[in-house]
């Protein structure tokens, strides 16, 4: 009797993953037909049907959710740093402690300076102080340039290195279609299935966990 009972219940759960199956799959066809045609193309049904396998449990969702997460307070502190960099450079602001200046600080520092040695400076020497302060302001903006092109690349190779994050944990997850890659049509397909998870679960958090 109890073996009966537990057969029945495992026959009920499979018909209830089937069930579940079968909604995330019909909802994952109907967005796939937002997308452009030639996604669509690359988004078969066997795609589709191993994602929304991938998807039963919910524990995909709250995988991505995770990393969204992540990726969007890293592209907050990226984008601050980088703001920072140039409000220095604008002389706005100075660090402070024991480092060193800013190229932008040193800059606005420099500027008076050559003005309060111009204004000291006899007239016939004039032009060999200008063409000097012309040498040391062309140095300090070279630095400067130096500064944001470390700066940006700087956010280039963080971003690279959360994107690899993500389809590593993803590919880890059986979540169809990721793997570590930098293809960009590949990289532009993985996004359309993060945007079709996400959209997935902000359906289910409307209409409840328990139907899409």
């Amino acid at each position: 009797m109890e073996r009966y009972a537990g057969a029945l219940e495992e026959a009920v759960d499979g018909a209830r993953q089937q069930e579940r199956h079968y909604q995330l799959l019909s909802a994952l066809q109907g967005l796939v037909k937002e997308l452009p045609s030639s996604f669509q193309q690359r988004l078969s049904y066997t795609t589709l049907s191993d994602l929304a396998l991938a998807l039963l449990d919910g524990t995909v969702f709250e995988i991505v959710q995770g990393l969204l997460e992540i990726q969007h307070l890293t592209e907050k502190s990226l984008y601050n740093q980088r703001l920072r960099l140039q409000n220095e450079h604008r002389g706005a602001r100075e660090r402070r402690g024991r480092r060193a200046p800013s190229a932008g600080v040193l800059r606005q520092a420099l500027r008076q300076k050559h003005q309060e040695a111009q204004q000291a400076c006899r007239p016939h020497n004039l032009p060999v102080l200008q063409a000097a302060q012309q040498r040391e302001l062309e140095a300090v903006e070279h630095r400067i340039r130096e500064e944001q092109r470390a700066m940006d690349q700087k956010i280039v190779l963080e971003l690279d290195r959360k994107v690899a994050d993500q389809q590593s944990t993803l590919e880890k997850a059986g979540v169809a279609g990721f793997y570590v890659t930098t293809n960009p049509q590949e990289l532009t397909l993985q996004m359309n299935l993060l945007e079709l998870i996400r959209k997935l679960q902000q359906r289910g958090c409307q209409a409840g966990k328990a139907a899409l």
